[in-house]
């Protein structure tokens, strides 16, 4: 993973024999300094002595994806941010993205913080707690350009086999408008059921959309059908009441957007800078 700050450090993966999940170091330009202690800067207690452990799911381009044999994206960029203010390195565990929903994995102590383009809700919340959201999402309706759908509703009424990822506030979004989509496992299988055939629209976060059209033989073939603003917001999540790890991440956020940072990291994994859609860190 790029180190924000200047040097670099190889990346390490290997998978668990127990629970066959991968895990990505993520690099940053300090470490605990071989002391073996699991407090890090500001008293944040974490799982592991000299990392901060990110639960994600993979793959979820621009926000994180497997790119030259690491992990890398604008969530993976701004919590090596967290973890250099905190003077640790950044270690990634791919999860099932129904983790999210429960917390699970913050709960028992196998992460720190969970970063994976998630939405806050107001169901989520009950099992973890948000920071200050750090970007501003809309979903997209993406069609196959032979379908003839110009939108969310004509897309309803001509019955188009509609597919969403599952366990995300888009299949959500969905079902609440009266279709009953085909569920995904991950962005990518998404968009490469739209690419087979096996549905011919998807209902998607507009940004992955803008990284997948740029593909010039995806977009040949596929276009936007509709933009839905549906207020989402992302957020990162830790354990409920871990409020000192909450508001480290709440300071680095607010101090990229301060320094220019946060409008760098955007214009370099989302693309030209939209206020819009960079929710300023509440104070």
């Amino acid at each position: 993973m790029k180190t924000l700050h200047g040097r670099r450090t190889r990346i390490l993966a290997a998978t668990t024999a127990t629970a066959g999940l991968l895990f990505v170091a993520a690099c940053t330009s300090t470490d605990d300094g071989g002391s073996g202690s699991k407090t890090a800067a500001g008293g944040v207690e974490l799982a592991k002595a000299g990392q901060l452990t990110t639960c994600t799911h993979l793959p979820y381009p621009p926000f994180q994806s497997e790119i030259d044999g690491k992990v890398q994206g604008f969530d993976v960029a701004l919590i090596d941010l967290v973890a250099k203010d905190l003077g640790v390195k950044q270690d990634i565990l791919d999860t099932p993205f129904e983790n999210f929903k429960t917390g699970a994995f913050l709960n028992s102590g196998e992460c720190d913080v969970a970063a994976a383009g998630m939405t806050i809700t107001e169901e989520r919340k009950k099992n973890v707690d948000f920071s200050d959201p750090y970007f501003n999402a809309t979903q997209a309706l993406l069609v196959d350009k032979k379908s003839g759908v110009t939108s969310l509703a004509d897309a309803k009424t001509k019955k188009i086999k509609l597919g969403a990822q599952a366990q995300t506030t888009g299949e959500d979004y969905a079902k609440k408008q009266g279709f009953d989509p085909v569920s995904f496992e991950s962005s990518d299988a998404v968009l490469n059921g739209l690419r087979t055939g096996q549905v011919k629209a998807v209902v998607i976060d507009y940004p992955v959309v803008q990284g997948w059209l740029k593909d010039k033989e995806n977009a040949a073939a596929f276009e936007v059908a509709d933009n839905i603003n549906t207020g989402e917001q992302y957020g990162f999540t830790v354990k409920k009441g871990n409020t000192k790890l909450r508001d480290a991440i709440n300071k680095a956020l607010a101090d990229a957007k301060a320094d220019g940072t946060y409008k760098k990291l955007y214009e370099k994994w989302i693309g030209p800078y939209d206020e819009s859609a960079a929710s300023p860190a509440a104070s």
